[in-house]
């Protein structure tokens, strides 16, 4: 005990000297650290988010190594879907291929837009009644080419084995068309070279020269892709300019994956600056509502301003980009450092109202501040450390952008203490000292409650919260994975409108890739297929195609469905269908099946297209039903695989939830050890740990119950509700404990709920407030972000002033007794 206290005494002198320090020299240290941040915040112009598919994908994963290569090996072209359903017109009319026609030289005439595919240049195949026979000229089968009857072509569409769903709908309602772009060769190349590193990598053959030619190539590749991706933005935008052109005569819907990420993009950066702006708003007017000065405003504003600013600066300096997972750490920043902020207001102000007149009002300000800073100094610290514990349960995911968020996380929340504790003292000391008026009677009452609540009905509480956490471990055993882009957005945006026709009128919105090796190669080389796999295709594709979630497929078993068609529905010969295959221009040969069919290995590529917006569609389910499907039609597991997105979206989903289940254990251990080593005994740390598992478990039970599903938006706010909770532990704990040296259990509960009470209610009263607004955002993942934080802020703010009293006398009290 005595060197514990001897170590206390030498951490107090050196707090002192520091906390001396800084405010002998406030406008110094003021404009040394505003340099500091010019400095810093000068590279947050470089800092970008980045919604794409490959930001949340990394070479560990072996699906995404698995789908570069398929993208590798069977170069599907990049391509943007625009659909075009006529208001007063049929599809099938001079009148729509007109318009259709205008439409597409006007997209043409963009830069990167190598050609687009529609029915007016797609071969009519049932006006040859020779296509069988001998060479034919597929360019003249044209609509665009010939002059065709139109009852004959609304027949030739119809049912048609690959149009269907591709360039027209069921109803023949609506046209397709598929703008397709050119690639970068250069970048091309790089990818390719990146790819055969990354599956050196899975292969265990990595070598340190790999990982440096690896990083050269990354190096060469960021600033094309950057280039890539500006390019997209732009070409979006001018397809939406020429779009608007053809709205009075057309419902025209655009679509795609890149379409996605601008829309994600757009609607993030929008709820950034629209309910980041309205939160900041709100937020400033409740400080001068519950404080009734300035001052309390304007410190809070310039802390969390610098903070966010210097942050930002950082991650662009690192390198690090927000991506979908962590596009809402600007808000989690902010309440880290509001916490912060308003502990010390409250702090100071309570010494204030307390202190008496002094004649040297600057000595007796700079006093009041050097108390504040030693008895909030060791709290917020603590309160930091835990809170990086909390979001560092994220850093063990598994999966490369949930760990850079764990990681910005705690890079923002030190960012918070030291912005925090350095510009609240120096700028309060350049303010002359005020009489602080008192705490609002409301919020007196509150705590006063809450205080009585938890001295008086220990045993109402006790059950409360087991029926809590009997709710919570009821409603976590509901929760489901899953992940639908579609309904990241409200049913009245465009995007999600847009989104939603394609998935319903044009067979599906997300890609799942089929890729099949047949056991044997045909016995004639010259066979592009022979019989047995041709069946053996046949079959799959009807197996899947049978699922209610499953929309187009396209493969080559639609060529032989076609070729059957067209040779009066008698089935073709291996001998026949190869025959087609190569009597085709190599052009159109290599646009219909060069997608498909991989001429040097054999294998099969089968484009599954699934509608996301299926009632029930539980993907899991459907992935599992696939493999048996497969497994029923003969097809053993080493001669397929799945890869695109829909299976890697669902595969990260499923590591995401099983290391979140699996680290939330060890987080809970350590920061178990983390409070016995900030309070020094076990009952402190199990006290302190309780209200933190309850209310992360409440966070998922509610979840579980409310069917709000984990997703790559959700995963990540069982983490936030920890850090949240510990806060409010640390600073209620250490503030009781300093209060029983002098008082009796009851006394010190109610002054602390009278000092840091009123700081976890006025903090959680901010913070409900503001992230309510998020409940308006037309962006769902943000409607759940600001409701489940405004919830987490709710329950630590419960634990902590009701439950937490109640174990400290039950675990705590026992042993101070019998000092």
């Amino acid at each position: 005990m005595p060197s514990t206290d001897s170590n206390k005494t030498m951490i107090d002198t050196l707090l002192g000297k520091s906390v001396d320090l800084l405010l002998s020299w406030p406008k110094t240290v003021l404009t040394a650290f505003l340099i500091i941040t010019a400095a810093v915040g000068s590279q947050a112009p470089n800092f970008s988010i980045d919604a794409s598919p490959d930001t949340l994908l990394t070479r560990d994963n072996e699906l995404y190594v698995q789908t570069q290569l398929v993208g590798q090996r069977f170069a599907p072209q990049e391509f943007l879907l625009v659909t075009f359903e006529p208001l007063n017109y049929p599809v099938i009319s001079e009148q729509s291929f007109a318009a259709l026609s205008r439409l597409s030289d006007e997209l043409l005439a963009l830069d990167r837009v190598e050609s687009v595919r529609s029915i007016l240049n797609v071969p009519v195949f049932s006006q040859s009644q020779n296509l069988l026979s001998g060479n034919v000229d597929l360019t003249q089968l044209t609509i665009e080419a010939g002059s065709f009857n139109l009852a004959a072509l609304e027949e030739e569409f119809s049912g048609h084995p690959i149009y269907e769903n591709l360039l027209v709908n069921e109803d023949l309602t609506a046209a397709a068309l598929q703008v397709l772009f050119r690639s970068n060769p250069e970048l091309s190349e790089l990818n390719s070279q990146m790819t055969d590193l990354n599956v050196r990598y899975q292969q265990g053959n990595y070598s340190a020269e790999d990982e440096q030619e690896m990083k050269r190539l990354e190096a060469a590749v960021e600033p094309l892709q950057t280039e890539l991706s500006q390019a997209r933005t732009q070409e979006i935008e001018q397809i939406r300019q020429i779009l608007q052109n053809y709205n009075t005569e057309a419902d025209i819907h655009l679509g795609g994956v890149h379409v996605l990420a601008y829309q994600l993009i757009q609607i993030i950066v929008n709820d950034l600056v629209v309910f980041g702006s309205a939160m900041a708003l709100g937020i400033c007017l409740m400080l001068l509502v519950l404080f009734r000065a300035l001052r309390w405003v304007l410190i809070p504003v310039v802390c969390c301003s610098i903070s966010v600013l210097t942050t930002i600066g950082l991650f662009a300096m690192l390198g690090m980009k927000a991506t979908v997972i962590s596009s809402n750490f600007i808000a989690l920043q902010l309440i880290l450092t509001l916490a912060i902020v308003i502990h010390l207001i409250v702090q100071y102000r309570e010494l204030a109202n307390a202190s008496d007149t002094k004649s040297d009002s600057e000595q007796n300000q700079r006093s009041l501040i050097r108390e504040t800073l030693m008895r909030k100094v060791g709290p917020c610290f603590f309160a930091g450390i835990t809170t990086s514990v909390g979001f560092g349960s994220l850093v063990f995911s598994g999966l490369q952008p949930v760990i850079s968020f764990g990681w910005m996380m705690i890079i923002a929340m030190f960012v918070s203490i030291a912005v925090s504790l350095i510009v609240f003292p120096v700028v309060l000391e350049l303010l002359a000292k005020k009489r602080e008026k008192p705490e609002l009677g409301f919020a007196n009452a509150i705590v006063a409650g809450f205080s009585r609540f938890a001295l008086k009905r220990t045993g109402i509480i006790t059950v409360l919260s087991l029926a809590l956490a009997a709710f919570s471990l009821s409603g976590i055993l509901w929760l489901t994975v899953e992940n639908s882009f579609i309904n990241y957005f409200r049913a009245s945006t465009q995007v999600h409108q847009e989104l939603a026709y394609i998935d319903r009128e044009f067979g599906g919105s997300t890609p799942l890739d089929l890729i099949y090796t047949p056991p044997q190669r045909p016995g004639n080389p010259d066979l592009i297929m022979s019989a047995e796999t041709v069946q053996r295709l046949q079959l799959i594709q009807h197996r899947i195609g049978e699922h209610e979630a499953t929309g187009r497929i396209l493969s080559a078993v639609n060529l032989t469905d076609l070729a059957r068609e067209l040779n009066n529905n008698a089935p073709l010969t291996e001998y026949e269908l190869t025959a087609v295959y190569w009597m085709m221009d190599e052009t159109f040969r290599e646009d219909l099946l060069g997608a498909f069919l991989d001429e040097e290995t054999g294998q099969i590529r089968m484009n599954i297209w699934i509608q996301d917006l299926t009632e029930g569609l539980n993907r899991q389910q459907l992935l599992d039903d696939i493999r048996t499907d497969l497994a029923e039609s003969g097809v053993d597991e080493s001669d397929y695989q799945l890869t695109n997105l829909f299976v890697l979206y669902q595969d990260i989903m499923q590591q995401l939830y099983t290391s979140q289940i699996l680290t939330m254990g060890i987080v809970f251990a350590v920061l178990l050890l983390t409070f016995l080593v900030i309070f020094r005994s076990f009952r402190v740390a199990i006290a302190a740990i309780v209200p933190n598992i309850l209310s992360t478990l409440a966070i998922l039970g509610t979840m579980g119950w409310l069917g709000i599903p984990l997703d790559l938006m959700t995963i990540t706010i069982a983490a936030i509700a920890m850090g949240i909770a510990v806060d409010d532990t640390i600073h209620f704990i250490h503030r009781y404990l300093e209060e029983r040296k002098q008082h009796s259990y009851a006394d010190a509960i109610r002054r602390t709920h009278g000092s840091v009470g009123i700081a976890i209610l006025y903090t959680s009263l901010l913070i409900v407030a503001g992230f309510s607004i998020l409940a308006f955002s037309d962006f769902v993942p943000s409607i759940l972000f600001g409701l489940l934080t405004a919830l987490a802020m709710i329950l630590a703010l419960l634990t902590g002033l009701c439950l937490l009293p109640v174990l400290l006398k039950a675990l705590v009290e026992p042993a101070l007794a019998k000092r």
